[in-house]
């Protein structure tokens, strides 16, 4: 069974309900997910996942410390290991969104594909971007099966 690792850090819960409905998404089609906020994820999660999803809010346009301390403490000891894997990512923010670009800055230095664009949700997930988020899991589903 395809393992995909759901990474995010949240402070306000608006990124973990993404997060969640992420994981709904990808549950959905038969995909074993790994669900860990930033702080609790490490290099074990990362290299037995064959995708990924990475889940921030936009702190003046950056990812979240807490992501930023994940991608650091895994990046040299998975180099090489986890090329080519597939990812998503998704930003909850307050008007901004910039902090995609940190995100997919990150991700080209791990060297992952990008298998669709990024969610960018404001304010509080409402009910059609919660199903946004479940699509996103969805299409990173079909890019790994």
């Amino acid at each position: 069974m395809a393992k995909v690792l759901v990474v995010y850090h949240t402070q306000t819960g608006n990124t973990e309900k993404l997060a969640l409905a992420v994981k709904e998404g990808l549950e959905s089609c038969g995909i074993e997910v790994i669900l860990k906020k930033a702080s609790e994820a490490d290099l074990a999660d990362l290299l037995s996942s064959d995708g990924y999803c990475f889940g921030t809010p936009d702190y003046f346009s950056y990812m979240a410390g807490a992501l930023k301390d994940f991608f650091d403490r895994t990046c040299y000891p998975s180099e090489g290991k986890i090329t080519n894997r597939a990812y998503v990512c998704f930003v909850s923010h307050g008007g901004g969104g910039k902090a995609v670009t940190s995100l997919e800055k990150m991700a080209e230095r791990f060297k992952l594909r990008q298998i669709a664009k990024p969610l960018l949700v404001e304010g509080r997930p409402k009910k059609e971007d919660l199903e946004k988020a479940k699509e996103l899991g969805k299409k990173l589903a079909k890019a790994i099966i």
